[in-house]
């Protein structure tokens, strides 16, 4: 398996940094162990004037096998030895994608601490794969590169056999592509993604994690690419929930960007705008700014993270050693799963892992593993139950749990009529149960501040627009210290 990546240069602007660019100094040969075999990172030619970097991946046959993928595409038997007899050794896959993302991972981010400016420039790039799977032919290959920016993609089909031309073309291409307006790192991020689309299967298995990477990878190109359909669900396996997730995901960022705007991930709310040249904030960094702003102002050194989906607060929590215990709480085992792979829990240091937990559990009942916490947070939490759910998670929370502080953010719907890309009497989020105005929000926290002895203070996050207010509206609860246990219902009925 192997490919090549060369720029050309000028004696003020060498053609070497592409060593700094990669991390790879051209003067050395290096190997890196991978799951199923050995990458080596070497260079044939380094001159100021043209440097070539290739990657070659010498595949372990027996590794392959061992792991359940050398049976032939996508691991099914295709004929007695064709887990010994295959094209795995040779022909660019996702074993080569992930090879590529492991020895350039710096690369691939873009990053560059030597020579920050010439990552973020466009490069003449000129990048050959001999033995490319093109399962969909030569025509499939250059519909996924053509948009891409290349000036040049060449795909040549290979010979079944040269000395026997009547036997027609196999399945494989010799690519190369060629252009100048591309970064380094965008490059890469279209190889990672399309060389195992073009394969059309993947040599591990593809969890819902997988969603994640292909929209890191595909930022700024796959949301408007015409073959997005097909890029996602080969990328995605076939797997259906995943692809159909990965395509909402991506009519969002394209909406937003056809609009000037950002999509943070997953998230439920639409990014701020702006028309300067530095990138946005999105939204969600303003409300995680202002929740880490109110814990800390709380003095909260043990918070509960209510909902956590995916963990992205949970992460921002982490970076604080101020907060010495996070649990975050979820109802879905998938959300928890892909937030422990997020945090790298398998890999956290053991003082770093004994500062957070994460449990499964529904905020509509009481659980005692929640007593005892300095704060609590419900970040776009309430809007995604039903109304006549809301008492039950108001006691469960503020009445069973009982933190000395609570945190709760929810969209202020009187901001919708903002964004140009929401219909007009639609929600912000397909799953959302309702949306309240600023006045319905205050009335709400209100009775609940005064119903389990809490004080309430409101804030806005994002932009406060003077006639609808901000994007984001926010309030912190405060209890007093005189009862810190749990209360029954039936003292919640008396106190009211």
């Amino acid at each position: 398996m192997f490919l090549t990546i060369s720029t050309t240069g000028t004696p003020e602007r060498p053609a070497t940094d592409l060593g700094f660019l990669l991390h790879k100094h051209p003067e050395r040969a290096q190997a890196f162990s991978t799951s199923h075999g050995t990458a080596h990172v070497l260079y044939p030619e380094a001159t100021a004037e043209r440097c070539t970097a290739a990657l070659l991946l010498e595949v372990d046959p027996v590794a392959l096998v061992r792991r359940g993928k050398g049976k032939g595409r996508g691991g099914a038997p295709d004929a007695a030895l064709a887990q010994y007899v295959n094209d795995r050794p040779y022909a660019a896959s996702s074993l080569l994608a992930v090879a590529l993302a492991q020895v350039f991972k710096t690369a691939l981010h873009g990053q560059c601490r030597a020579l920050p400016e010439r990552a973020a420039e466009p490069l003449p790039l000129r990048i050959e794969v001999p033995a490319l799977p093109a399962r969909g032919g030569a025509e499939l290959v250059r519909a996924l590169f053509g948009p891409l920016g290349w000036t040049t993609v060449d795909v040549e089909p290979v010979a079944l056999d040269p000395e026997f031309p009547e036997w027609g073309d196999s399945r494989y291409v010799r690519l190369v592509l060629e252009g100048e307006g591309l970064r380094l790192a965008d490059a890469l991020n279209q190889l990672y993604v399309l060389l195992p689309v073009l394969d059309d299967a993947k040599h591990y298995w593809v969890a819902p994690d997988e969603v994640d990477k292909l929209l890191r990878a595909g930022e700024g190109w796959l949301a408007a690419h015409p073959r997005r359909e097909l890029i996602t669900t080969r990328y995605l396996a076939r797997r259906r929930g995943l692809a159909r997730e990965a395509a909402e995901r991506l009519e969002l960022v394209r909406l937003a960007e056809a609009d000037g705007l950002d999509v943070e991930d997953v998230d439920n709310a639409v990014d701020e705008t702006s028309d300067t040249e530095e990138r946005p904030v999105p939204l969600a960094e303003h409300r995680r700014a202002a929740i880490l702003a109110a814990l800390r102002a709380a003095g909260a050194a043990r918070v509960l993270d209510l909902g956590c989906g995916q963990g992205q607060l949970v992460q921002a929590l982490l970076k604080d050693a101020r907060f010495t215990e996070i649990v975050g709480v979820d109802v879905s085992v998938r959300a928890l799963t892909v937030a422990a792979r997020r945090l790298r829990l398998d890999r956290m240091g053991e003082r770093q892992a004994a500062r957070v937990k994460l449990l499964q559990g529904s905020l509509a009942y009481t659980d005692k593993r929640l007593g005892g916490y300095d704060a609590a947070v419900l970040s776009e939490v309430v809007e995604h139950l039903d109304p006549p759910r809301l008492p039950a998670l108001e006691y469960a929370v503020f009445g069973a749990a009982r933190p000395r502080t609570v945190v709760v953010t929810t969209p202020n719907v009187e901001y919708n009529v903002r964004w140009e890309t929401l219909p007009a009497g639609h929600v912000r989020h397909g799953d959302h149960r309702f949306e309240w105005t600023r006045a319905e929000f205050r009335e709400w926290a209100g009775a609940v501040a005064g119903r389990h002895g809490y004080a309430v203070e409101f804030a806005p996050v994002g932009a406060d627009d003077p006639e609808v207010g901000a994007p984001t509206q926010m309030a912190v609860f405060t209890r007093s210290g005189e009862e810190d246990g749990p209360r029954t219902k039936k003292q919640e009925e008396d106190r009211a």
